[in-house]
């Protein structure tokens, strides 16, 4: 290990000896050093360099949760054992977009094969389709919904990362909470981007514990650089540490979080201790999907993710099937208005099938039976022949094969918060993995699971992913509502890229955003691998995003003759800040060259 992290035999012995329980043989390989690294600012758009490395990357959302698993990467540990890291870190210091109180999907290569790992959130037994909406039938205000108890799904992240760690991790379980742990009780400080968020952010201070920890007296929130302890998250993540996910779902710590849900002051929800009990993380089988010379590999159902990005891509594909797409595409650098028309008209096809089709398999059929109908090259043919030289507006879903039941398709609805990290170890096992407790600081309850102490975690709004409306006028059923024991659909696209042809590795991206991550996901992948940009090159470039309606772009970063261009088109255009949080590691001939996205203040770390 390097000097710069090197740290007493005797110190390391006593930190690790406080997590391990009764009996267990104190783990003396990893060695975790409080980094000097400071927070960058987080508002704006900051460029950043890129990163060349040789052995290993980690990309993560915050410094101090990329150099957590840096660290233990450099001990040894897998790139599981790394995300486990990174994820406890986070809850501290990023908890407005993750956290333990949340879901995660994974995907996970380890040298020969994709294994997707689901730790979504669930619905409550008590729960119907009817959860929000008010007593005429009508759907809640997405806030009135989101900050209450009626949100809070029954956390996944920890119960997945368990079960990964179990087939993948190599470092013991207890060693990887140190980082998370020694940041807590000694204290962070308060980020650029963390101090806007609750600047910004009105219902957190309607939580009675959230106020008096993340606010000053006069109801400010802390400053940057402001070194923030939270005694309730160390002494939480000690009991993670010491008994597993179990400590989460059985036990003090989920009393505490059924009380605070079900106790909550407006609306409170019906979560049980036997729905956190019962909660059970998922492997699925990854959707892998051959595109030019690649073979893509994301996550399926419940995720929506994989399956509309791997549409927008065929649909482009389908609609200029002869050329190269990169003089065509770039224009002074940037996307030009013709390729940007494209890509909209693409999106605004992808998500009117989303939005009638996908949900939790568990739950819901695919259209003939299988997910894989929506990107048959046949279908996405037909579909791009409706791309012409003005926009459609409002796309229709396609009929990519038959149902068994009617369905309606799902008005829009507000989505956001997450995070995403991508990891690639020294031993070629790589992951991505894109996690979340929904809306930024979730459903603004905060939980110090029954410790008493000042701090803890945030629970997640995860239910308001679901369609709040149930069913169309008509009766007939929408995909994606409300049921007992269902995973709500997500648009979290953690993507693995491989050779096609020779099975190898290539790049583990992802982004948060909300429905916009498809977009952000998509545009990286066309630039990286069409367009030839390296991995920062591709995710500086803007954004363009529509869920079917009116067009964003991202705000100052085009040119006003485009925005006139689009419009000409038929395009409703408006600017507006569009933070994705791209996070991307792509092979070279000499290692790894990765990027962060400079509209955050994720970095990468690697040797």
């Amino acid at each position: 290990m390097k000097t710069s992290h090197a740290r007493s035999l005797a110190g390391m012995l006593l930190a690790l000896a406080l997590l391990l329980p009764p009996g267990a043989t104190a783990f003396t390989g990893f060695d975790y050093v409080v980094p000097s690294v400071q927070p960058e600012t987080a508002s704006g758009f900051s460029e950043k360099p890129g990163w060349a490395t040789t052995r290993f990357a980690v990309a993560a959302a915050n410094p101090l949760a990329t150099d957590a698993g840096y660290q233990v990467l450099q001990a040894g540990g897998s790139a599981i054992d790394a995300a486990i890291a990174v994820q406890m870190v986070l809850t501290l210091v990023e908890p407005q977009s993750s956290g333990i109180g949340g879901g995660a999907f994974l995907m996970h290569f380890d040298g020969s094969e994709v294994r997707a790992y689901d730790g979504r959130e669930t619905a409550p037994a008590a729960v119907d389709e009817r959860l929000f909406l008010d007593a005429e039938g009508q759907p809640l205000a997405f806030m009135d919904a989101a900050a209450s108890g009626l949100s809070v799904g029954v956390p996944g992240v920890v119960r997945m990362l368990e079960k990964a760690h179990r087939a993948h991790g190599r470092l013991p379980w207890p060693a990887l909470f140190v980082p998370a742990i020694t940041l807590a009780e000694q204290g962070f400080p308060v980020s650029a981007r963390l101090h806007v968020s609750l600047d910004a952010e009105d219902a957190l201070r309607g939580d009675v514990a959230a106020a008096a920890f993340y606010y000053d007296a006069e109801g400010e929130p802390w400053p940057v650089g402001h070194v923030l302890k939270n005694p309730a998250l160390a002494a939480i993540l000690r009991r993670l540490a010491e008994d597993g996910a179990d400590a989460l779902h059985v036990g003090p710590i989920a009393q505490d979080l059924v009380a605070r849900v079900n106790t909550h002051p407006e609306r409170p929800g019906a979560i049980t201790e036997t729905d956190l009990a019962g909660y059970a993380a998922v492997s699925r089988e990854p959707l892998c999907t051959d595109w030019k010379v690649y073979r893509v590999c994301g996550f399926p159902p419940p995720s929506s993710g994989h399956l509309t990005i791997m549409q927008m891509l065929g649909l482009l594909e389908a609609a200029d099937p002869v050329g190269d797409p990169r003089p065509v595409a770039l224009q002074d650098g940037l996307p030009g208005t013709d390729w940007l028309h494209r890509f909209l008209e693409a999106a605004r096809l992808a998500f009117a099938d989303r939005g009638m089709y996908i949900a939790d398999p568990d739950f819901v059929e695919a259209p003939a039976g299988d997910w894989t109908t929506l990107l048959a090259p046949a279908y996405l043919r037909e579909r791009a022949a409706l791309i012409g030289e003005t926009s459609m507006g409002r796309a229709s879903p396609g009929t990519p094969g038959p149902l068994t039941v009617s369905r309606a398709r799902q008005p829009e609805q507000r989505e956001s918060g997450t995070s995403h990290v991508s990891i690639v170890d020294s031993d070629g096992n790589a992951l991505a993995m894109t996690t979340t407790i929904e809306s930024a600081f979730g459903a603004r309850i905060l939980a110090d699971g029954g410790t008493g102490l000042a701090g803890g975690y945030l629970l997640n709004n995860e239910l308001t992913d679901f369609s709040f409306q149930p069913r169309d006028e008509d009766g007939r059923p929408i995909a994606n509502r409300v049921e007992p024991g269902k995973r709500p659909r997500s648009s979290m696209s953690p993507t693995l890229v491989f050779d096609r042809d020779g099975g190898g590795l290539i790049a583990s991206l992802g982004s948060p955003g909300g429905a916009a991550i498809i977009h952000y996901t998509a545009r990286t992948l066309i630039a990286m691998f069409d367009w030839g940009l390296d991995a920062q090159r591709a995710i500086d470039l803007p954004h363009a995003v529509t869920l079917g309606g009116p067009v964003f772009v991202e705000q100052g970063r085009f040119p006003q003759t485009t925005v006139e261009a689009l419009q000409a088109r038929g395009h409703e255009v408006s600017e507006r800040e569009l933070t994705s949080g791209l996070q991307a590691i792509r092979r070279t001939a000499d290692g790894f060259f990765s990027g962060a996205d400079p509209r955050r203040e994720g970095i990468v770390m690697g040797d």
